[in-house]
């Protein structure tokens, strides 16, 4: 899965919020429990990085870009808003 693509489903789940679905319950909880989970994943991928093999890191970067793009999907933040700033 692209950047782009995690971006598409987290918009998709934030619009239908899907019962059972763990990223509808954390945007129930809003930017502030989206938050949470991007600081504890970013927390992991620097343990990882210290400590754990690549695919591990991996792992957990993955994660960070993921709740990356639920608060994206959360602020209504685009993309390309995003690549306007790099």
């Amino acid at each position: 899965m692209t950047f782009e693509e995690m971006c598409t489903l987290a918009v998709s789940r934030k619009q239908e919020m899907p019962a059972g679905s763990g990223t509808a319950e954390l945007f129930r909880g809003g930017a502030h429990a989206i938050g949470k989970k991007l600081v504890e994943e970013a927390a992991e991928s620097w343990m990882a990085g210290r400590y754990e093999s690549r695919e591990e890191l991996a792992g957990e970067l993955s994660q960070v870009l993921y709740y990356v793009a639920c608060m994206m999907a959360e602020k209504d933040i685009a993309l390309e808003d995003v690549y306007r700033r790099l």
